[in-house]
C-alpha cells in the first residue's frame, strides 16, 4: 500500500503548497470577476500544479500514469470559470499526449471529464452556501464516470487502488474546497481591517482640523449676508449667492469629515426594513424624478434588524442617491431595490441596481476609500460613511459594477434574533 501513498502525499503537498502561493498574489475573494489576466494566471497556477503531479504519479501500476492532476481542473474551472478551465485542461492533456503510453486516451478523457463536470455544477457550486455538500454531489458525478472508464479500460487495478486513490482524491478536493472558502473570509477580514484603519486615520485629521475651519467660516458666511443686503455694488449682489452656496458646500463637508471622526452613537431597537426602505424611496422620489429616474421597490416578506432606524436610513439613502446621480438626465433609467431573506441564514439581502453609466475596474477597487469619488464635485465621503454604517451594523456591503452597463449595490445585514 505505501507504493500508493507515497506518491499521493506528494501531490497533495505540491497542490496545498501552489493554493497558498497562489492566494498570495491573487487573494481568493467573493463577488470579485477575475480579469482575464488574472483567470489567465489562475489557469496557469492550476496547469503548473497538475504538471508537478504528473511528475509523481503512482508508477506501481504497468503503463499507467495516476496521479491527482484533475483536482486543478476541477477547482480552477468551479472558481474561475470557462476560460481558465479550459486552458488549464488543454495544458495538461497536451502535456499528457505527449508523455503517450497504452492508456494515453483514457488520461486525457479524465481530463476532459473533469472539465465538463466542473462547468455543470459551477453555477450551483457558487451561489450554495454549503458548498462542502455541493462538492461531494461534483465528486459523485465524477466518479461514476472514471470508476466506469477505469472497469472497462484498466482491468487490472485491484480494490486495494480504489479506495487508496479515490479516498486521498475525495480527502484532497474537499480539503481545497475547506481551505479556499476560509481564505475568501480571511481576506474579506483583511480587507475590512485595512479600511476600518484607513477610516481611523481619516477621522484622527478630520477632528484635528474640522473645528477650527468651521468658526471662521460661519464668520464669513455673517458678514457675506450682511454686506450684499446693505451694499450698492451689483456685482457682490449678483456673486453673494454663489459664494453663500460654496461656503454651505464646504461647511457640508466638513460635517461629514466630523461624522466619520466621531459617529454619532448608535440608538438601538427594533428597526421595520420594510418600513425604512419605502421612506427613504418616497423622500428621494421627487430626486428621482427631477432626474427622469423611476424608482421600484420589491419587498419580499416581512424583516426586522437590532440597529439605529436613523443610521439605516441614511445609510440606504445615500446609496439610492448615488445611483439616482448616476444616470444621465437625458437618457433617463432606473434604480430597482429588493429586500429579501441572504443566502445565508438569519440574514436579509437589500440589492440597488441601476443602468446608469457604471465603474471601471480601477473605480470600483477604490470605492468607498477616503477622499475617492467619481463626481465632478463629490468628496467621496458618502459612500465611506455608508460602509462605516453597515459594518458597525454588523452588515456588509458588496459593489458590482461594468462600465456604461449600471452598477449592483448589495447590503446584507443580520436579522434581530427575537424574529428569527
Amino acid at each position: 500500500m505505501i507504493y500508493l501513498i507515497k506518491p499521493l502525499i506528494v501531490n497533495i503537498t505540491i497542490i496545498f503548497s501552489l493554493l497558498f502561493n497562489l492566494n498570495m498574489f491573487f487573494p481568493f475573494r467573493k463577488r470579485k470577476p477575475l480579469s482575464k489576466k488574472e483567470q489567465t494566471i489562475f489557469a496557469l497556477f492550476g496547469a503548473f500544479a497538475a504538471l508537478l503531479c504528473m511528475l509523481y504519479p503512482i508508477e506501481t501500476l504497468k503503463d499507467t500514469h495516476f496521479d491527482l492532476r484533475t483536482i486543478p481542473i476541477l477547482v480552477v474551472t468551479l472558481y474561475g470559470g470557462l476560460y481558465p478551465g479550459l486552458l488549464c485542461t488543454v495544458i495538461v492533456a497536451t502535456v499528457r499526449y505527449f508523455i503517450g503510453g497504452e492508456f494515453l486516451y483514457v488520461g486525457i478523457v479524465i481530463s476532459v471529464l473533469a472539465l465538463i463536470i466542473a462547468l455543470t455544477f459551477r453555477t450551483i457550486f457558487l451561489k450554495s452556501n454549503n458548498k462542502i455538500v455541493i462538492g461531494l454531489i461534483i465528486l459523485a458525478f465524477y466518479y461514476l464516470g472514471y470508476i466506469f472508464l477505469l472497469y472497462h479500460t484498466v482491468p487490472f487495478l485491484d480494490i486495494q487502488f480504489y479506495i487508496v486513490y479515490f479516498l486521498s482524491f475525495f480527502v484532497t478536493f474537499i480539503s481545497i474546497i475547506i481551505v479556499v472558502e476560509r481564505l475568501i473570509v480571511a481576506n474579506r477580514q483583511f480587507d475590512e481591517t485595512l479600511y476600518l484603519e484607513k477610516l481611523s486615520t481619516i477621522g484622527q485629521m478630520a477632528a484635528a482640523f474640522a473645528h477650527e475651519i468651521r468658526n471662521p467660516i460661519t464668520t464669513v458666511r455673517g458678514f457675506i449676508q450682511f454686506i450684499s443686503t446693505e451694499t450698492k455694488d451689483e456685482k457682490l449682489k449678483q456673486f453673494a449667492p454663489l459664494i453663500l452656496e460654496e461656503l454651505d458646500r464646504t461647511n457640508k463637508i466638513i460635517t461629514n469629515y466630523l461624522t466619520v471622526a466621531k459617529p454619532t452613537p448608535f440608538s438601538l431597537e427594533y428597526v421595520d426594513v420594510n418600513k425604512v426602505l419605502m421612506d427613504s424611496i418616497e423622500l428621494l422620489r421627487p430626486f428621482g424624478s427631477y432626474r427622469n429616474v423611476s424608482l421600484d421597490l420589491d419587498l419580499v416578506g416581512t424583516h426586522y434588524i437590532y440597529s439605529d432606524e436613523q443610521h439605516l436610513k441614511q445609510a440606504l439613502m445615500n446609496i439610492l442617491k448615488n445611483g439616482i446621480e448616476s444616470i444621465k438626465v437625458e437618457n433617463g433609467g432606473y434604480v430597482k431595490i429588493k429586500k429579501q431573506e441572504g443566502a445565508v441564514k438569519g440574514t436579509i439581502e437589500i440589492t440597488f441596481v441601476d443602468n446608469g453609466i457604471g465603474m471601471t475596474k480601477q473605480e470600483l477597487e477604490k470605492i468607498g476609500l477616503p477622499f475617492y469619488t467619481t463626481k465632478t464635485k463629490g468628496t467621496g465621503l458618502g459612500s465611506m460613511i455608508t460602509n462605516r454604517l453597515i459594518h458597525e451594523m454588523k452588515g456588509r456591503i458588496y459593489y458590482e459594477s461594468k462600465e456604461n452597463k449600471g452598477t449592483n449595490v448589495t447590503v446584507i445585514l443580520p436579522i434581530a434574533s427575537k424574529y428569527l
